[in-house]
């Protein structure tokens, strides 16, 4: 059996940007055989099944075998996986390829030891892209009771995760000569308008705070309009970008801003809905069983947690999102060779 820190260098050595993982995914089914798992690869995900043998809980363990693309700013290669002293620099080192060799590994180092239920190991595919195949594959899986998400979390534990709401903000003016602005007419300059209602974003929900996610936040992320440069224009329009919090369903959300703003408001993405582990969770008392001293927070990024929210879920992994989709992106490897240990006492822990 490889080591975690020998399978994630030979993992990130294999380019698996979105949409081209089916390299990394015959390695890595090829590698959990080798390791005594029996393992299902197809179009969704590369599956591993650990049984107990014994009628019990199911776990999932579930990650992803995609990245993003390098990107610019490189100073190493960023397929050839590079240890300097207690880092490993290469692109998906901490996102999330470090995840998933753990996890895999962890695998085969429960097998033999579960009292009851069973361990399923989830890597699906473009969770980096609106294209993610983690639905097809949990719904393949059947039941699952309770999910870690391996992302990287410096192995603290995400007890919740924002959601993703992403909406049209169209502002709606007339069209003139420019030249004509000061004149009186009680015409209106949908630019001006637009400016007007992203002024009002700024705490526009607050008054629904989560206790451990904070409040909703709407940030404008671009804005588009205009017709030419000496004309008034008669639309304006912003893209905003919503992060969400369990005490706004996404529903009520979209009402509370649409009767707040004086634009039209366009939901255009409502998926990512925002997720919260339980709060009587038997797998996060497990996991403070195995380690007393974890560390609970709040995640501002999304993932495939939304996909495995009907189970008692957590989301940690060895690495920080911080340096996730950056240019030299590295894991620190005492964290991959830790989670790994965390992963198969947690699995242990927990099927008992």
């Amino acid at each position: 059996m490889p080591t975690e820190i020998a399978l994630l260098s030979e993992l990130v050595a294999i380019p698996s940007v979105s949409g081209a993982e089916a390299e990394a995914a015959r390695f890595l089914e090829a590698t959990a055989r080798r390791a005594g798992l029996d393992v299902v690869r197809d179009d969704a995900s590369v599956t591993a099944v650990v049984e107990s043998g014994r009628p019990g809980p199911v776990l999932a363990f579930i990650s992803h075998l995609d990245t993003v693309p390098p990107g610019e700013g490189w100073t190493r290669d960023p397929f050839t996986p590079k240890t300097e002293g207690e880092r490993l620099y290469g692109r998906g080192s901490s996102d999330a390829k470090a995840s998933v060799a753990a996890m895999t590994l962890a695998a085969a180092d429960a097998a033999g030891k579960l009292a009851a239920g069973k361990l399923l190991v989830i890597m699906g595919y473009g969770e980096e892209t609106r294209h993610t195949t983690m639905a097809a594959a949990v719904a393949r899986a059947g039941r699952i009771d309770a999910a870690v998400v391996g992302e990287p979390t410096n192995l603290e534990v995400a007890v919740a995760q924002r959601g993703l709401m992403m909406a049209d903000l169209v502002a709606r003016g007339d069209q003139r000569h420019a030249g004509y602005a000061a004149d009186d007419g009680g015409f209106a300059n949908a630019i001006v308008e637009l400016a007007k209602d992203l002024a009002r974003l700024d705490g526009i929900v607050a008054e629904r705070n989560h206790p451990i996610l904070g409040p909703t936040t709407v940030t404008p992320t671009m804005v588009t309009g205009g017709v030419s440069r000496n004309v008034t224009p008669p639309v304006a329009q912003a893209v905003l970008d919503i992060r969400s919090t369990p005490a706004w369903p996404h529903d009520e959300l979209a009402k509370a801003l649409a009767a707040r703003l004086e634009g039209e408001l366009v939901v255009t993405s409502e998926r990512l809905v925002p997720c919260e582990t339980p709060a009587e969770s038997r797998l996060l008392a497990a996991a403070r069983r195995v380690r007393p001293e974890l560390a609970t927070f709040g995640s501002p990024t999304c993932s495939d947690w939304v996909f495995v929210r009907h189970a008692d879920a957590v989301k940690c992994g060895p690495g920080t999102s911080r340096r996730s989709h950056t240019a030299d992106e590295y894991v620190d490897l005492p964290e991959v060779t830790a989670a790994r240990a965390f992963y198969a006492r947690l699995a242990e822990e927990y099927l008992r």
